[in-house]
């Protein structure tokens, strides 16, 4: 045998020895499931068990019961995790905007370290996934039913909508079934027959559900059918909850702000928008019975998802690649389920702000713990890198919590507060005011400044809402360790005086510090000059 030959061979059997070192990894992330819709996070619909699947990976893993989003909204929470960065650095603000290939860091990232990278669900960036070495991704929002995936192997050539971007040709391939099931199924025969199985994986397998109107698999029409779902005492009593930036000057604008499980919201409330569903005006009677049909709906999707996460653990199993595979279950926001009369997300309240977060490792990380740790999804992307091997990069701007995972320890020098930003304002029929905030361990600023981003004049209704629609500025505080459900805006209780007057410091700080200035948008600075310190 020549020097050469025995070099190659050698190089080859290390590399292979290597990727079986280093842990393969599969980032599972559901869109729209809240914190409060999974058993382990004691939320009032865990006396459901909606999901043992899930619950099973966290008492075998780590729960992080404080992991926020930065921008509850489908398209700029999924840049900022693959991106490590806040919105107006990354340039994804909201839903109209995309995420090219060259952005696409965590594909990057992981590559370079030798993994093999696939991206397999929705995906909702516009852009294809072009920075991963495989994908099949939905179009968009996709179907639920009989889906249709894009990829580079797509044996159709198909012309699709890609909304304001205009009609794009593709090549896709036709499935049957629900998407949940699809997906899975797709990701297992990634893993089985289309990966090189000489490198680690990395594999992004994200389900469409529970998003939207909730269309489950016809197999579920019966689960949870006689069964009562526990309401939010939210849902009917208002309390001093909110302001005048989300009630209007003497509640006039509750029939404008925030889409309704009642007939409160005059555009979209949720009778309105389940098939099938029959509108009445009776309230709350109406709301009672509104809610118990979405709440059906929603968690018989949330099934097809816990079922589907057993499907692939067991074929992990079954192939001997669980031990040395990190598993991470993650949803792109949470969800506001009835809370204050709220459906969908977008606000910077609890249930929409919180992300569920597991980490399961059976081989290295701390089992069975909750962390209270506040991370948010700008550390997702550094965290998998400094678990691959890598050196976070210097454009990130989250941190690694690494050390959390191996040691269940919150680092000495570790952020006592997160921040957030809803960018859109009245837009895409909830109509939600735009607004930021900071968010401590106990305590929660918003600030509403009520105004679309960009000027009137470049403003262009294209049906996603009324963005010209200028709303009231207002303050809300609420100390979460009295008041968890936010039932009570404690801005104007002189006995938080300087506690709001130090986050307000820490905000002013935070934003600087990120890049969230609002540098190009002066029409916005001028009405926080304003109002900073109403």
């Amino acid at each position: 045998m020549t020097r050469e030959i025995h070099f190659i061979i050698t190089l080859f059997l290390s590399s292979i020895f290597y990727a079986q070192e280093r842990p393969n990894i599969i980032f599972i992330m559901s869109d729209d499931h809240a914190a409060n819709a999974i058993g382990v996070y004691g939320g009032r619909l865990s006396v459901l068990n909606p999901t043992p699947n899930i619950d099973k990976l966290a008492s075998e893993g780590i729960v992080f019961k404080n992991a926020f989003c930065n921008n509850s909204i489908c398209t700029p929470s999924r840049a900022s995790i693959l991106t490590g960065q806040y919105s107006q650095t990354n340039g994804v603000l909201d839903l109209h905007h995309y995420l090219p290939k060259e952005k696409q860091f965590l594909a990057k990232e992981l590559k370079s370290l030798g993994y093999e990278t696939a991206v397999i669900g929705k995906w909702h960036l516009k852009e294809a996934p072009e920075s991963f070495d495989y994908y099949e991704v939905l179009p968009l929002q996709g179907k639920y039913h009989n889906p249709e995936l894009v990829s580079r192997e797509g044996r159709i050539k198909k012309e699709l909508s890609f909304g304001r971007y205009g009609k794009k040709e593709v090549l896709v391939d036709e499935y049957k079934g629900h998407s949940s099931d699809v997906i899975t199924s797709r990701s297992i025969e990634w893993l089985k027959n289309k990966r090189d199985k000489s490198k680690p994986f990395f594999l992004m397998h994200h389900f469409k559900a529970p998003h939207g109107m909730f269309e489950f698999a016809p197999r579920y029409s019966n689960y949870l059918e006689d069964t009562y779902i526990p309401e939010p005492a939210s849902l009917y009593q208002k309390g001093n909850h909110g302001s005048v930036g989300t009630r209007g000057i003497n509640d006039s604008l509750i029939h404008d702000i925030g889409s309704s499980v009642g007939m409160r919201n005059s555009i979209r409330g949720v009778g309105r928008n389940l098939k099938g569903f029959k509108t009445e005006t009776n309230d709350p009677e109406y709301k009672h019975k509104t809610y118990q049909e979405y709440l059906k709906r929603y968690l018989r999707c949330v099934k097809g998802v816990d079922d589907n996460i057993k499907r692939l653990v067991d074929y992990l199993k079954a192939e001997g690649l669980y031990e040395n595979t990190i598993i991470v279950y993650t949803s792109d926001q949470g969800m506001m389920l009835g809370e204050h009369d709220y459906i969908d997300k977008r606000w910077m309240y609890e249930e929409s702000l919180r992300m569920p977060f597991i980490v399961h490792y059976p081989k290295d990380f701390k089992k069975g713990i909750e962390n209270s740790t506040i991370i948010n999804n700008t550390d997702f992307a550094p965290t998998l890198i400094d678990i691959a091997g890598g050196s976070v990069p210097s454009y990130m701007q989250g941190k690694s919590f690494k050390s959390i995972l191996f040691s269940g320890i919150e680092p000495n020098n570790w952020r006592t507060s997160t921040y957030y930003r809803y960018w859109m304002h009245m837009g895409s029929r909830h109509a939600n005011p735009a607004h930021f905030g900071i968010r401590t361990k106990d305590s929660k600023l918003i600030f509403y400044y009520g105004r679309y981003y960009k000027t009137k004049d470049k403003i262009v209704q294209d049906g996603w809402g009324r963005y010209d629609y200028d709303t009231p500025v207002s303050w809300e505080f609420y100390d979460l360790k009295k008041d968890p459900n936010e039932m009570q805006n404690e801005y104007n209780n002189s006995k938080y005086e300087n506690l709001i007057a130090k986050l307000k410091r820490e905000l002013k700080t935070k934003r600087k510090t990120l890049n969230e200035e609002d540098h190009n948008y002066p029409h916005i600075q001028e009405i926080i000059q304003k109002h900073w310190n109403d």
